[in-house]
């Protein structure tokens, strides 16, 4: 018997104690939106009932923390994220020249392009969002524009984790956090200045465009180093022209290194694509463990 939301979300937590920390707050968050709304409805028709006689009607239609445990455990069994296995091979050699076949790789590599995009498009919203912010509190106007830049806030939150999720393969929340629907407009603001997870991903967004730079900074060095190794044999032997040029004097490379230099080329942007796929699963983890509410 409960007699309180927190009661049963707390009996949730310790039946998912060893779920996900994303999936634990899917769950909890669809639990109280369910119970929140389910409440209101009821004290809206019969408001002589107290809340525990309501939670137990409620409950029986949701379900016990046993069974909605047990269910989301299944969905998430046959919904996990399709990169999250490793793609398996027997030798270091195999696994190194095999980063080409694994879509973490790629992913990765193409998380790092956008996270450049993102990283910018964070790091001003946030700033201007924390300025404009504080600048209006001064004026009644400046809370409800204060309570919606935070609510977007999570919003980007919650997109930012589906983009980790899809192309890094780490579970992130696929459900936003609950954000006190039944409260007071002044008192939902205070509810999101107070939360450790507002902050979190105020942090998450400032840090996104620092990191998104260095991604960028990286991928541009690599790619452009690897290819011009690559391309010397076609800039001599095509155009004719010497791959260094110093004070007025190009010299060329003789003609027994270009498969050397190829192959140089080859195996930088190789092993660069390696730690790509390294750098991804460490910054889902990053991303994990600022945006997933514990």
């Amino acid at each position: 018997m409960f007699n309180t939301t927190e009661e049963y979300l707390e009996a949730l937590r310790n039946e998912m104690k060893d779920a996900d920390p994303a999936l634990l707050q899917d769950a909890q968050a669809d639990a109280r939106e369910h119970f929140s709304t389910a409440l209101a409805v009821v004290r809206d028709a019969k408001p002589d009932l107290n809340e525990a006689d309501v939670l137990k009607t409620i409950i029986e239609e949701y379900g016990t923390p046993e069974e909605t445990a047990a269910a989301y455990r299944e969905v998430e069994r046959r919904t996990s994220p399709a990169l999250k296995q490793p793609v398996k091979s027997q030798s270091a050699f195999g696994r190194f020249l095999g980063v080409y076949m694994d879509p973490r790789a790629w992913g990765a590599l193409l998380y790092m392009f956008i996270a450049f995009v993102t990283g910018v498009f964070y790091f001003t919203w946030a700033v201007t969002g924390i300025s404009v912010s504080v600048s209006f509190l001064i004026f009644i106007f400046g809370f409800p524009f204060a309570l919606l830049f935070l609510l977007s806030v999570r919003g980007l939150a919650l997109l930012e984790g589906r983009l980790v999720e899809a192309l890094l393969g780490v579970r992130m929340p696929r459900r936003p956090l609950f954000s006190h629907q039944g409260m007071k407009w002044l008192d939902r603001l205070k509810a999101l200045l107070t939360d450790k997870a507002t902050w979190l991903m105020l942090v998450y967004m400032i840090a996104q465009f620092i990191l998104g730079t260095i991604y960028f900074v990286l991928i541009v060095t690599v790619l452009s180093i690897s290819l011009s190794f690559a391309a010397i044999p076609v800039l001599q032997e095509v155009f004719q022209q010497g791959a260094i040029f110093d004070g007025g004097v190009r010299f060329f490379f003789p003609v027994w290194s270009y498969p050397l230099l190829v192959a140089g080329g080859f195996f930088l942007w190789t092993l660069f694509m390696n730690i790509v796929r390294g750098i991804g699963q460490l910054h889902g983890r990053f991303a994990k463990m600022l945006l997933v509410s514990e």
